[in-house]
């Protein structure tokens, strides 16, 4: 059955409001309290890069916490927010799956870095990925009594192995300049909702989330040694939507080194109508530079 992307985009959202009702006012403050198990803000300051996930808050949203910790601990005036963009119609799909098969990102109108302020396109405005960094943000600026840095999101589309192409790119390169830099990534999806084979569909607690461990740390390696087309291509077999954001980072910060701090899960059988086992990994990376 073809995958209806606007009607995921609609249910993802509607998955989304459910949740951070449920959460509420208590299960943000007591996600931000966790979250303080880290201390994070001298990877950033440092010139490193956080990475967070965006996957269902109720299980990830102390990942996601930790990096406003991070951000506002950090001292800086300016956070950049490399994020990913999804692709929510058949066309932005095509022109991500034509990319990855060889052809040139130019020929297709999404190329280039949306987001607040820059004229083009604005498939951005209705992604759902930074719906939950932004509320533990508003959360603890609140409860700290600041208004905090200011928080630039861009949002790069079909790097295609070149990110030094991109259209807008050398305005971003200026941005970062004395700023800090963080990420979001669901860097695995896995099972029978994301078209693995029944065989090989692993539940998280049945060795799934060894090998979603051991497939991101495997992008990981390819992203820190910079061999950005290498990492697009293992983005689709790990069916993580980082490829575009991540070769963009690491592009702008040079050459660093990664680890996994966390990692979990969210079940997304409910969302793709298909039976378990069908999740996304969940992790929070840091990255810092090489020395």
């Amino acid at each position: 059955m073809e995958l209806d992307r606007k009607r995921l985009q609609q249910e993802i959202h509607a998955l989304y409001r459910a949740e951070h009702e449920t959460m509420a006012e208590r299960g943000t403050l007591e996600r931000l309290e966790r979250a303080r198990q880290w201390s994070l803000a001298a990877t950033l300051a440092a010139g490193g890069v956080l990475v967070f996930p965006h996957a269902g808050v109720l299980d990830c949203g102390h990942q996601i916490a930790a990096v406003v910790h991070a951000c506002l601990d950090s001292g800086a005036d300016r956070v950049v927010l490399v994020s990913v963009l999804h692709a929510f119609s058949d066309e932005m799909e095509q022109a991500r799956i034509r990319v990855a098969a060889g052809e040139d990102p130019a020929q297709f109108p999404f190329w280039g870095i949306q987001g607040p302020g820059l004229t083009g396109r604005e498939e951005w405005r209705s992604d759902h990925v930074l719906i939950s960094f932004r509320h533990f943000w508003a959360a603890e600026t609140k409860r700290r009594g600041i208004s905090g840095p200011q928080v630039i999101e861009r949002y790069p589309y079909l790097a295609g192995g070149k990110p030094e192409r991109l259209p807008g790119i050398d305005e971003l390169a200026r941005l970062v300049e004395g700023a800090v830099v963080v990420s979001t990534a669901d860097a695995f999806h896995h099972g029978l909702g994301y078209g693995d084979p029944p065989e090989k569909s692993l539940p998280p607690e049945e060795g799934g989330l060894d090998l979603a461990r051991q497939t991101i740390e495997e992008g990981i390696e390819i992203l820190a040694r910079g061999d950005y087309w290498g990492y697009n291509q293992h983005c689709v077999r790990a069916k993580s939507d980082a490829r575009d954001a991540g070769q963009v980072f690491r592009y702008l910060r040079g050459p660093m080194h990664g680890r996994i701090l966390d990692l979990t899960y969210s079940d997304a059988s409910d969302l793709y109508h298909h039976p378990k086992p069908t999740w996304v990994a969940a992790a929070l990376m840091q990255w810092q530079l090489a020395t």
